[in-house]
């Protein structure tokens, strides 16, 4: 079988569940090695790095907090010396609060920043300037539809994210002109531990089942009345990691069974 990420070392945040523990697996099956990141027991730890090594690659693991700054260097040390560096960057952890604006609280804020945007913009600069000697590099961040649509009570989420597009358009256009591209993924809905926890609180202000729950909260956005899909995701990642995509370059890619065509 073919494996088009051979010799290729992937980073992937935020990777020990959900939407980048499935990108993670995806470019392990793809023939790359990859370096995961995350909180989570021990267990759940090594179940994530037991599937995303299933194909037999090698799979590390860095318990790198991202809203340190020192952290985030120390991470991206680790896979210079372990795995000699960073060839397909995944920038996909997030976490979020929900508030109205004059309730948010400022520290909640200053974190939501921290891990959804602040975070890539050092593991970017830190990744590119061997992907610029080795020209060649995929640069994929995760952002949302709230990159480029708002929501209210989210005002921490949606500026970091709409940011996060920022940072990708100005990174591929910086790299327009070498074998580095970058751009993002924008999912909707995705049936995550982020999302189950909106579910949940749902649910219990509603006073209604989860299932039911969970079909109020998709169908207020996504036209589909469907989730999207970790694996779907992963396999749009792939797709921006191939040379079909060579010039693909600074992107905003929905996902979203079609919230943002309203």
């Amino acid at each position: 079988m073919s494996a088009p990420l051979a010799g290729k070392t992937a980073l992937v945040t935020g990777s020990t569940s959900g939407i980048g523990l499935a990108i993670a697996t995806a470019l392990g099956e793809q023939g790359a090695a990859v370096i995961l990141n995350g909180f989570g027991e021990p267990a759940q730890i090594e179940a994530a790095r037991a599937q995303v090594g299933r194909s037999g690659g090698r799979v590390a693991y860095h318990a790198a907090d991202l809203t340190r700054a020192a952290d985030v260097a120390a991470l991206m040390k680790y896979a210079e010396l372990e795995l000699g560096g960073v060839d397909v960057l995944v920038n996909n952890a997030g976490i979020q609060h929900v508030a109205a604006v004059e309730d948010f609280p400022a520290e909640r804020w200053d974190t939501i920043l921290a891990v959804n945007l602040t975070a890539a913009f050092h593991t970017t600069r830190l990744a590119l300037p061997a992907m610029r000697a080795r020209n060649w590099g995929r640069i994929v961040n995760i952002a949302s539809v709230h990159g480029l649509v708002a929501s209210t009570g989210k005002a921490a989420y949606v500026a970091a994210k709409h940011g996060l597009l920022g940072l990708t358009k100005v990174t591929a256009l910086e790299t327009a002109r070498t074998g580095v591209t970058c751009n993002a993924l924008c999912p909707g809905w995705v049936l995550t531990p982020l999302v189950q926890r909106q579910v949940d609180e749902r649910a219990v202000r509603d006073g209604i089942g989860e299932a039911e729950a969970r079909a109020a909260l998709v169908r207020e956005k996504q036209p589909s009345a469907d989730f999207v899909t970790p694996e779907q995701l992963a396999a749009t990642a792939l797709f921006l990691c191939s040379e079909a995509a060579s010039q693909v370059r600074g992107a905003a890619w929905t996902i979203d069974g079609g919230w943002v065509a309203q």
